[in-house]
């Protein structure tokens, strides 16, 4: 009986939570931290989730001020598999970033309501990075999975690496330079015998400026993006609660099968 108690008393609080919650960001002030595009139509809008206010800054600088908007988050947000709900609903990142698409949230979602075609994860290509995309997938897959079934989430993938180098055309010398996105693409230039002038490892999104950020990461026409996809949502389930839940042991074990095949940039 006491455990029916405590199980009941446990439900009425985070339903009160949830509703208040709910409530309170209907009337949640985004202004100061997103940086709305000035289009009405969400089948052209896009909005990027940047790591960081500096990097954010860029961005917002780099933009298509019409058609992509631009929310920052400090630091890495609440890993939702391991908090109730009532915390996780209280989070200030996640309220920005529920405020801003404006569809709710769980059993309120409405993806009629979503203000943006696109929701584009923008992180450093490195470990922190990684992390912070995967407590942000994390949290779209257990509380909007309407958004990655109905293929609006895509990671955005900036340059590794720029590369100034000559290259020869009609017997001139040429300067040139070109982004490259992983070591694989530059291990493979190597090999092209082109003479290499400068090499620039990028550690973060802001190392770019403006130009170079609207060139490789925000333009349509030239940037890279993956989209997020679940094939098997039995497995998604429980690879989610393995690497991201409170248990250790299977986790442990998971990444020592794993290990072999990763490729880590730290």
């Amino acid at each position: 009986l006491d455990n029916v108690r405590k199980s009941y008393k446990a439900r009425t609080a985070s339903d009160k939570a949830r509703r208040s919650v709910l409530k309170e960001l209907m009337n949640v002030d985004t202004k100061s931290k997103l940086a709305a595009c000035t289009s009405k139509k969400a089948e052209e809008c896009e909005i990027y989730i940047v790591e960081g206010d500096s990097a954010g800054g860029t961005v917002k600088t780099a933009r298509n001020r019409r058609t992509q908007a631009v929310l920052p988050l400090r630091g890495k947000i609440l890993n939702v598999e391991k908090a109730p709900l009532e915390k996780i609903l209280l989070n200030n990142e996640i309220k920005s970033m529920i405020a801003s698409f404006g569809c709710g949230i769980g059993d309120d979602f409405d993806i009629k309501k979503l203000r943006y075609d696109k929701i584009i994860i923008l992180t450093d290509a490195d470990v922190d990075g990684a992390h912070i995309s995967t407590l942000l997938l994390t949290f779209f897959y257990r509380f909007m999975p309407e958004l990655i079934y109905q293929g609006k989430v895509y990671r955005g993938l900036p340059p590794l690496y720029k590369v100034d180098y000559e290259d020869t055309e009609k017997r001139k010398k040429v300067k040139k330079s070109e982004y490259l996105f992983n070591d694989f693409e530059l291990e493979k230039f190597r090999k092209t015998g082109k003479k290499i002038n400068a090499l620039q490892r990028y550690k973060g999104l802001g190392e770019m400026d403006d130009k170079q950020l609207w060139e490789t990461t925000l333009d349509p026409d030239s940037r890279i993006l993956a989209q997020i996809s679940i094939s098997d949502t039995v497995e998604a389930d429980e690879v989610t609660d393995i690497l991201m839940g409170s248990n250790v042991p299977p986790r442990r074990q998971f990444i020592m099968e794993e290990a072999k095949s990763a490729n880590v940039d730290i």
